[in-house]
């Protein structure tokens, strides 16, 4: 398959994800608002999948990915990947357990590293507590879910892996509607969304294990056994860990900050973090996705040429719609904010505020889908300890942004060092790849990104004529809100798409090559 079909496959899928993550967040924003029963929520769905991404997407699929691939195509195929697989999970579950338990037994001293200010609050400590211990397991599930989707990747199979999150979502509409509370108690609606993220947690592990199994795959539960291949994956994974361990000790440190500052800062944080999520998700994710199980393939064979025109393609292709979705985000932020969250308990003030985060937040979108397309680079070499160090560094100026920002600035300055310093992550990350011979961004790609700045900036003048001229669309009925962003969208695609024909932006050339099939 493909870099464009992959990327096309996995982008589709967690597109419609994000549909209902929307729908989600609407519902959420009307029953919760910004008060303290969404701020607890929040922070009770953070914690899971701060570990979430630190074991199971991070550190285990940067190590895991590119080892199941080897032993996939190699001299044992398919039994040889399975028998891995199996010996892997053999040792993951039981620590996976153990660590599960450990949290589930200490939550109120993790909640208060993370959110001692919310004993101020009378009953928000507890009850952030009482979420965080009901939604937990979550980690556990979704753990193995990135296992069983590590498995699918590696085989091009991304469909299924890709498919999983829709079913987080609509496990979690399914909670506020039929178990939310009818009389306006946040406390109640908010159990029942952390119960529906666990529940949510099952549903995605069957459904993923079906995946495998109609795959051609079995993986059966074993004695746990440190044969030299676990032990080889033990010894890749620590060092990501730590990499991956910084970036989530970032989100830590955001949500350590976020609140203490007014209430609702969370909520605010949260919603303008899904908007952003949409690209970064949809683009970022997919490419990363897509990219490691190829470039490790090319990499194998010592193609060094080929490795470096997948990851140059990759970059044109991330910048090809991140660049556009970025502009608009920011162009558009208050009407979009007030168009798909205004109402119920959320109101015009909650409106300001989010979209200025919101703005802030994307003004680092190029970047963080630019890291995802950078680090797989690193990892298909089995270099786990290089993206370790750079994180480490963004990490330390990211703290020293906030404190300078957050007192004068608030949430919105929280957002803006986050951005930043994703920024001079990305940075890192190019210059070490370039100086190493691995990656170089050539004259052609640097030019037709360039023509994309160009085209996007023709896009903001023209989106902000239209987001004047509907006006008060974007506060109407759902049939106006629905039509106005429908016209952002359209306007936007339009313009966008439309300069960067005129001004010769596409490689036509390469993009048909990839079609073809030959792109990786």
């Amino acid at each position: 398959m493909s870099l464009v079909k992959s990327v096309g496959v996995i982008g589709g899928l967690t597109l419609v994800s994000r549909v209902f993550g929307f729908a989600r967040d609407m519902l959420l924003s009307r029953l919760l608002g910004a008060g303290a029963g969404a701020d607890a929520f929040f922070v009770a769905f953070k914690l899971p999948n701060i570990f979430r991404r630190l074991f199971a997407e991070g550190a285990f699929s940067a190590a895991y990915v590119p080892m199941f691939s080897k032993e996939l195509h190699g001299p044992g195929g398919r039994k040889a990947a399975e028998r891995f697989s199996a010996n892997v999970l053999s040792v993951f579950l039981p620590v996976l357990l153990l660590f599960t338990a450990l949290f589930e037994i200490f939550m109120p001293g993790v909640v208060w590293l993370m959110a001692s200010a919310y004993k101020e609050v009378p009953g928000k400590f507890e009850l952030t507590v009482e979420l965080t211990r009901i939604a937990f397991p979550y980690l556990l599930l979704i753990s193995l879910v990135s296992l069983l989707s590590g498995v699918l990747n590696s085989m091009s199979k991304f469909a299924a892996a890709a498919a999983a999150p829709i079913l987080l979502n609509i496990c979690l509409i399914a909670g506020v509607l039929f178990f939310g509370s009818t009389t306006g108690d946040n406390a109640e609606t908010a159990r029942a969304l952390a119960v529906a993220v666990t529940v949510a947690g099952i549903v995605q592990f069957l459904w993923l294990l079906w995946a495998v199994r109609r795959a051609g795959l079995t993986l059966r539960l074993r004695w746990p056994r440190l044969d030299p291949k676990v032990k080889e994956l033990g010894r890749i994974i620590v060092p990501a860990t730590f990499g991956a361990g910084i970036y989530q000790l970032s989100q830590l440190i955001d949500t350590f900050f976020a609140t203490r500052l007014e209430e609702g800062a969370m909520s605010f944080l949260n919603y303008a973090d899904r908007l952003n999520q949409l690209p970064l998700g949809v683009v970022g994710i997919a490419l990363g996705t897509a990219i490691l199980p190829a470039l490790s393939r090319l990499i194998a064979r010592a193609d060094a040429d080929g490795a470096q025109k997948l990851q140059g393609t990759a970059v044109e292709l991330s910048m090809l719609l991140t660049l556009p979705a970025a502009v608009a985000l920011g162009v558009a932020a208050h009407p979009i904010v007030e168009a798909i969250f205004l109402g119920g308990r959320f109101t015009a003030e909650h409106v300001a505020v989010t979209s200025g985060v919101l703005v802030a937040l994307v003004a680092g979108l190029p970047a963080y889908v630019l890291i995802k397309v950078l680090t797989p680079g690193f990892f298909a070499r089995g270099d786990t300890k290089t993206p370790v160090k750079t994180a480490a560094a963004a990490l330390t100026f990211n703290v020293a942004v906030i404190l300078l920002v957050i007192d004068r600035f608030g949430i919105v300055g929280l957002a803006a060092a986050t951005a930043v310093s994703s920024w001079f992550n990305c940075a890192l990350l190019y210059t070490i790849l370039h100086r190493r011979g691995h990656f170089t961004l050539t004259g052609a790609v640097i030019l037709r990104v360039g023509k994309q700045f160009v085209a996007a900036l023709v896009m903001a003048a023209g989106l902000w004529w239209v987001t004047n001229t509907l006006g008060d669309a974007f506060t109407g009925g759902a049939l106006a809100r629905a039509g106005a962003l429908a016209t952002v969208v359209l306007t936007g695609a339009g313009l966008y798409f439309g300069t960067l024909w005129a001004i010769g932006g596409f490689h036509h050339e390469h993009l048909a090559k990839l079609k073809r099939g030959n792109g990786a």
